[in-house]
């Protein structure tokens, strides 16, 4: 990571705050001493740890010291305790009230620190979650690219033969294109100008082979929201001519042909 992501990602406030695991804070102290701007940040953020807490302490009234240091030398409150055969008078801080402060201020500290933990959490969370976001985006982003550029591959190789279809009677603004490649006999169809068909059904491609109709796959026309582009169906050796039914989800046997949608016969 680049010193900026490192400042940016909030593991500093954790470290900070000692909410780091023990990978995390020997990452972190690797890190102070790689990154000059890492360890500035990180002193920033302990000044203003320091600068929050004394500017929201709460001075206690006068009347609480006085309280407290009564209790403590409140006769009542001492002991006798026997040191080496001698008889000693102690005064112990034993009082309820003092143990009561004392709870109090516990509390008062652990409350201030659940709030501090709370506050550099927030930001963590929402730091991860933001990265998390940009790299499933980019994720999509470089796939997307690998597609188009496979998409290219198809279209401008040498091999591949282009087979316009054009619409018929059941959907007359229909187009499909096939790409057969003559060195392999692969199959490629870019249903990416098919009509929307009802849920249930499926577009199927097949072949004229023989002067016979041919299975030759199933097509998919949406992925994520997103149109499908080109996409590999079954292979033939040779083929007179590509047709699309409009069949029922998994497909037919045979093509229905008052369903057809796109042909080049």
């Amino acid at each position: 990571m680049e010193a900026q992501e490192i400042i940016s990602s909030g593991l500093l406030e954790l470290y900070v705050a000692g909410l780091t695991s023990k990978e995390e804070t020997a990452q972190v102290e690797q890190w102070i001493k790689q990154y000059p701007e890492v360890s500035a940040e990180l002193v920033q953020i302990q000044l203003g740890v320091e600068e929050y807490a004394f500017a929201n302490a709460v001075k206690p009234d006068d009347s609480v010291k006085q309280k407290i240091l009564s209790q403590i030398n409140a006769d009542e409150g001492a002991k006798i305790v026997a040191i080496k055969g001698e008889s000693k008078l102690y005064k112990v801080a034993g009082s309820v009230a003092y143990w009561k402060w004392a709870a109090a201020a516990s509390i008062l500290l652990l409350l201030a620190s659940l709030a501090l933990n709370v506050m550099f959490y927030g930001k963590y969370d929402t730091a991860s979650k933001d990265l998390q976001q940009s790299q499933e985006e980019l994720a999509d982003a470089m796939q997307s690219n690998s597609s188009m550029k496979q998409d290219m591959n198809i279209v401008q190789s040498k091999y591949s033969e282009p087979v316009s279809l054009h619409g018929m009677k059941v959907a007359p603004d229909a187009a499909a294109k096939i790409f057969w490649m003559k060195n392999t006999g692969e199959v490629y169809v870019d249903p990416s100008n098919l009509p929307d068909i009802a849920q249930g059904k499926q577009f199927q491609l097949w072949a004229i082979v023989d002067g016979k109709p041919v299975d030759a796959g199933m097509i998919l026309t949406s992925k994520k929201g997103d149109k499908y582009r080109i996409q590999k169906m079954k292979t033939f050796g040779t083929a007179q001519a590509f047709a699309i039914t409009i069949e029922k989800e998994g497909g037919s046997p045979t093509p229905t042909m008052d369903q057809m949608v796109v042909s080049n016969l």
